[in-house]
């Protein structure tokens, strides 16, 4: 059974940074897509970026050239780093991995992270 477990949510000002980590244990990290996304009260869930098993990425349009997604397979931790964080930002934040075509679909807790003006 997979577990994936965020960090690094908080407070920040308008223009700050911030680093999320997705820690995975209970299966092999390298084999899955692990994604970042994203819900703010009242809306719906979204993705905010994406990175396959071999490394391509894929951010979402509102966060191009803030936002950049990494990960450590060496360390089954994948990152969110987080600049130029806006207001609009704010929200809870959730890692994912999944084996497209499989029920192998895992999603962590959500941390918050709340950007203010």
């Amino acid at each position: 059974q997979v577990q994936l477990a965020e960090s690094g949510g908080g407070l920040v000002q308008a223009g700050g940074s911030l680093r999320l980590s997705c820690a995975a244990s209970g299966s092999d990290f390298r084999l899955y897509v692990l994604g970042w996304y994203r819900q703010a009260p009242g809306k719906q869930r979204e993705v905010v970026a994406v990175i396959t098993s071999g490394g391509s990425t894929n951010v979402a349009d509102s966060v191009k050239g803030r936002f950049t997604i990494s990960r450590d397979n060496g360390k089954n931790t994948g990152y969110l780093q987080m600049n130029t964080l806006k207001p609009e930002d704010t929200a809870v934040y959730y890692c994912r991995m999944w084996v497209a075509g499989t029920l192998m679909d895992y999603w962590g807790q959500g941390t918050q992270v709340t950007v203010s003006s």
